[in-house]
Order: C-alpha cells, then structure tokens, then sequence
C-alpha cells in the first residue's frame, strides 16, 4: 500500500519554471523506481522523466537539460524541477512508483501560457 500525493502544478510563462512534488506515504525508494509522466489533451501519457531506485535518471529528449528529477529520502518525496518552460509542455503530470505493485498519483495541471 503505496498513496502518493502531488503539489506544485500551475500557471506559468514561458521560459519560467515549476517544481512539482510527489510525497510517498512510506518509505518506498530502496525497491521502487519513481517516474514522472504527462498527459496533454488528445495525447497518450507518455514517460517524462524516471529514477531508478539505485538513483540512475533518465529523461526523454524534449525535456533534457531543462528538468531534473530527483528525491529527497528524508521526505519521501520526488521532485521534478522544470525550467525554460514551452507551451509543449503543457500537460496534466502524473507521478508513478513502480515496483511490487504499481501506484499513480492524482495528477497535477501544468499550463505554460502567456
């Protein structure tokens, strides 16, 4: 039993920047890989950004050298941090952990518009 709870989504200008967080209800990074993903209108959800649980990062091409995921263990909580945002990535976001069992968060609006 895994609850994963989103904040940080919003407003924001191009070229401007959101951190967005997802709070873990226990303790889950040593056996869970924790993976950003997003889902514009009329698109499939697609991955954004992943860490494994040995803390290796990916992220797909659009969003390299602008967002950074990381966790912070004290917290039980991952963060992803955007910069240089673009209209594209407009989208609702979605945390994910995957391990034994796979959990979603809620999902959380992030609009880049000026």
């Amino acid at each position: 039993q895994v609850q994963l709870v989103e904040s940080g989504g919003g407003l924001v200008q191009p070229g401007g920047s959101l951190r967005l967080s997802c709070a873990a209800s226990r303790n889950i990074f040593s056996s869970y890989a924790m993976g950003w993903y997003r889902q514009a209108p009329g698109k499939q959800r697609d991955l954004v950004a992943r860490l494994s649980s040995g803390g290796s990062a990916h992220y797909v091409d659009s969003v390299k050298d602008r967002f950074t995921i990381s966790r912070d263990n004290a917290k039980n909580t991952v963060y992803l941090q955007m910069n240089s945002l673009k209209p594209e990535d407009t989208a609702v976001y979605y945390c994910k952990a995957e391990g034994p069992y796979d959990y979603w968060g809620q999902g959380t609006q992030v609009t880049v518009s000026s």
